[in-house]
């Protein structure tokens, strides 16, 4: 049987495959948009370890998006300047848009993802499900209410529109589900870490799918 050299590691068994020759191809992006209004940049590898480097300017935003890396396995580093003396407004639905943008690249033709994904977390007293599907189509249903109107400084409303311009550019249905809870920030904070939860789950790749897990034979709109 004959065999194969390399300079590395001298003789190699037969039909034996390198590292290189057989690692899947990263799963990554890097993205930058910029306008009057904010300035984003997104770097995203999807199988990652959760580490996070985010810089919004907008401290809970930053807080969210690193519970939501960590508990995705996603490393993720976000560098956001905004007109924040107008409004937080334009820095947290641009880093949304950057973010899912990000998301929608790093997974090309979407071949081999489950596709689908849910998670329930809890917070203390607050309950929170999401459920997600990168289907190439958009829409939010987004039934998580706080009874403030802040977390801080941060406007809790601003949590829905971030999360609106995630799904649309990413490209997923997304379904987010209050089931208890007070506190605004243990609310918040349990949507993000189910979200992270879902999209793990729903981009993780399944061997037994080849090509697009949809009876269209595509993952697009």
């Amino acid at each position: 049987m004959a065999t194969k050299r390399t300079e590395k590691t001298g003789v190699i068994a037969s039909g034996a495959a390198t590292r290189a020759e057989t690692a899947p191809p990263p799963r990554s992006a890097s993205l930058k948009r910029k306008t009057r209004e904010t300035d984003v940049t997104v770097n995203l590898a999807i199988d990652g370890a959760g580490k996070a480097a985010v810089s919004t300017g907008v401290p809970f935003l930053d807080h969210m998006l690193e519970s939501f890396a960590r508990h995705g396995f996603f490393d993720l580093e976000i560098e956001a300047t905004g007109d924040l003396a107008v409004d937080e407004h334009h820095t947290v639905e641009d880093v949304g848009i950057v973010l899912g943008k990000a998301f929608a690249e790093a997974l090309g033709d979407r071949s081999g993802i489950r596709r689908f994904g849910e998670a329930t977390v809890p917070l203390d007293e607050a309950l929170c499900s999401v459920v997600v599907d990168i289907s190439g189509r958009s829409y939010l249903a987004y039934n998580v209410t706080t009874a403030h109107e802040r977390v801080g400084s941060f406007q809790t409303e601003l949590v829905q529109d971030f999360m609106k311009a995630l799904a649309d550019n990413v490209g997923m249905n997304l379904h987010m589900n209050l089931l208890a809870g007070r506190n605004p920030h243990h609310i918040i904070e349990a949507a993000f870490k189910a979200l992270a939860r879902a999209m793990d789950q729903a981009t993780s790749v399944e061997p037994r799918v080849s090509g697009a897990l949809s009876t269209k034979g595509t993952l697009s709109a």
